[in-house]
């Protein structure tokens, strides 16, 4: 389990392609840490380590993976935020987090607002709409954030100074491709409810 709360940015070193299969090389402060069968959080997607090596470390993503999130779209030298699973013994500092990507949504508009920065997104509203809630929280990226506004088929969120810094949220801009993940209790309650009705 993750909370959405970005320890680092690290960076794609290369990409290998295997039958389906993408091996990605990851260069961070934190790939000396890990360890092989580590769970971390790469831009939001839960991510297996295979192998560490100095400060670099590799993960590979399955059809699945590349299908369901934005991981198709990176390149050698992007930016990924990086973050491992919560201790048992932890502080709570975001909210829940899977690292299972619900879908990928698409930035429609990017706003300096004199210090700090609202971003739009559209996703699939048909499937996802009812998780989306003023206020609510939204996984963006890895990144727990708080919904700012809401509208037919898109929503925003409003960015401080430390996270527009110190996650690769700087880098998106119109048109870029986020791996969005909706609040677990949200999507608990709205299948509950599927059931009964």
């Amino acid at each position: 389990m993750f909370t959405g709360i970005i320890e680092c940015i690290g960076t794609i070193t290369n990409i290998e392609e295997q039958e389906s299969n993408i091996h990605f090389t990851v260069h961070s402060s934190i790939s000396s840490l890990l360890h092989v069968d580590q769970s971390v959080a790469h831009d939001g997607v839960c991510l297996t380590v295979t192998h560490v090596q100095d400060d670099t470390h590799r993960v590979t993503a399955i059809a699945e993976t590349l299908r369901m999130t934005a991981l198709h779209t990176w390149k050698t030298g992007t930016e990924i935020n990086l973050e491992r699973c919560m201790p048992a013994n932890g502080r709570f500092d975001g909210h829940i987090v899977q690292g299972h990507v619900d879908t990928v949504a698409t930035c429609t508009e990017k706003e300096n607002a004199q210090g700090s920065w609202y971003f739009a997104f559209t996703y699939d509203t048909e499937k996802h709409k009812i998780l989306i809630v003023h206020k609510g929280s939204v996984c963006i990226n890895g990144i727990s954030l708080t919904v700012s506004h809401v509208g037919e088929d898109w929503f925003k969120v409003a960015i401080i100074p430390y996270t527009y810094e110190h996650t690769n949220i700087h880098s998106i801009e119109k048109g870029s491709q986020v791996n969005i993940e909706f609040d677990i209790i949200g999507k608990y309650i709205a299948q509950n409810l599927k059931s009964r009705l």
